[in-house]
Order: structure tokens, then sequence, then C-alpha cells
């Protein structure tokens, strides 16, 4: 736990460097520079952001100022669809985790957990902290909490009181232990053994929606058309933004791979930084397993 804690607040610090390298790309920032703007020496910066991200800030950079990189992030599919012939994504199932998905019965839908235990609990990220629920059919929640490097009284009762919205007749008991080991295999880099399973509770349309982006890898990001195109509702662009608004399980159900038309980051509800922390990251683990 003190392991996770200290990546959790290094999260701040990677997220700044990471976005400060992005936004001087065309001046090509040194590591000096970058371990300046952040407040480390640039010894301490290297280690922290290659052990974090998984490559170093001066590859990282390279990597954003290539043609590939660009096209990646601003969703050109034909060179995404070159890049897996490639072998950029690597073969098999497109998720890192097996993520098995049950849908709440409309009865549990209706009786809003009427007679339903959630265990919720706490926990470090290398992204933030997060509020996890699980009932026994799954994993029914994962948010990031608004929280600095430490999570205060008011940060808990807020995120409980999200939960509790979600699920209001549901009996709501807290134990971060018991959340621990879901936690920590939402944010591994490669799938351990068995699948997580996660219970999705939405519409129909929601939940083809959802599923869908089970199936976008770690390192591609689609279009909100493109999603929409996959599920056989083309035009539905704006119906896919509001399921995507509506999605309790973050990481898992990877919203953050989504966006706009014109190749933008666009908007993330747990904040833009992290939806480029979390691209990032996963961009280049994939180009590092690509090119050893």
């Amino acid at each position: 736990m003190n392991e996770l804690a200290a990546r959790c607040r290094a999260y701040d610090t990677v997220a700044r460097a990471i976005r400060f390298v992005r936004e001087r790309r065309p001046c090509q920032p040194t590591l000096q520079e970058v371990a300046a703007h952040v407040g480390l020496s640039h010894f301490h910066l290297q280690r922290l952001f290659s052990v974090w991200v998984g490559i170093s800030p001066k590859r990282f950079l390279q990597y954003l100022t290539t043609e590939h990189a660009r096209s990646l992030l601003r969703g050109e599919y034909d060179v995404l669809a070159a890049a897996h012939a490639a072998g950029l994504s690597g073969p098999g199932r497109l998720h890192d985790l097996m993520v098995a998905c049950d849908a709440a019965t409309p009865g549990e839908v209706r009786s809003l957990g009427a007679g339903l235990l959630i265990t919720y609990g706490f926990g470090p990220t290398p992204f933030g902290w997060v509020i996890a629920g699980t009932t026994p059919r799954g994993l029914c929640h994962l948010q990031f909490v608004n929280a600095s490097d430490h999570l205060d009284a008011d940060d808990a009762s807020d995120a409980a009181r999200q939960l509790q919205a979600d699920w209001q007749h549901a009996r709501l008991v807290r134990d971060d232990a018991a959340l621990a080991t879901s936690i920590a295999r939402a944010f591994a880099r490669s799938g351990q053994g068995q699948a997580l399973h996660v219970l999705l509770k939405g519409t129909n349309f929601q939940l083809k929606v959802w599923q869908a982006l089970i199936n976008v890898a770690p390192g591609e990001v689609v279009s909100y058309g493109e999603l929409a195109a996959r599920i056989d509702h083309p035009r539905a662009q704006r119906a896919v933004g509001s399921a995507l608004a509506r999605n309790r399980i973050a990481v898992l159900i990877p919203c953050h791979r989504v966006i706009r038309e014109n190749g933008e980051i666009g908007s993330y509800r747990w904040g833009g930084d992290r939806k480029q922390a979390l691209l990032a990251a996963e961009a280049a683990r994939t180009v590092t397993h690509a090119c050893p």
C-alpha cells in the first residue's frame, strides 16, 4: 500500500511532465528543462518517468514527434490499421485485461439496488485515488476521486455519496482491504489469469456502447462516429457521447480512448489531464513492446 501511495503522489508530477513535453514538442525540450518545470532533478525525473510511463522522457518525446504518434493521437484510422498490421497492438484479444460484463437485470435497475450489498473501498493508483464497489456478481463501480496525494474524509464522503446515488437502496459497507486486489488488477499492465467481472447498469444502447469499448485496444483511439458505427448506429454520435458520460467503470470500460471527430483529445469526466496521461502511458507502452 505504501508503494501504491507513493505512485499515487507521483501522478501530478508525471502528468505535468507529460503535459509540458506535449505542449513544448515543437521546441524539443531537454530533459533538464522538463525536470526544472516540475521541480525535480533530471536524474529523479528520468527514474520516476521511466518507472511510471515505461519509457524515458526522451523516448516519449521521440514518440510524440513521429508521424505515427501524431496519427495515433489524432485518430487517422488508416494509419492505425497499418500500425495494427505491423503488430503494434499484438494479436489476440484487444484488451490487456480480460473483462467479463454482466448486465443488471431490469428488476435490479428498477429497484435501485434494493436488497443488494455493495462492498466499497478506496485505493491509490498511478493516475490518482479511486473508489471501487463490488457485488457478488462483480465490480459495479470504479471512479477516480478528486483528491490530491492523500484521501481526506470529505473526498471519501463525496465519492461514497455518488456511489449511493447510483444504487440508492443498496446497503454499502466500506472495506478498503477487500477492494485492494480488484483495484490493483484494474490498473495492471497485463491480464492476471481469470477474467475481472463487472456489473453494468444501463439501457440496452448504453450496454452496447460500453461493451464495444472493451474491444478498443490499449494504445488505440476511436472517434464518437467510429464507435457509433461499430455498434451499427452510425448516426448516433450524440447518444454515444451520452453513454460515455454515464459510464461508472473507469479504465476497464475505457471511455478515455474516445476522441473527437477532428482529432482533438476532447473532454473526460475525470479530467482532461488524466485522459491525456492514460492515453500517453498506453500508447508509449504499445510502442515499447513493438520496438524493444
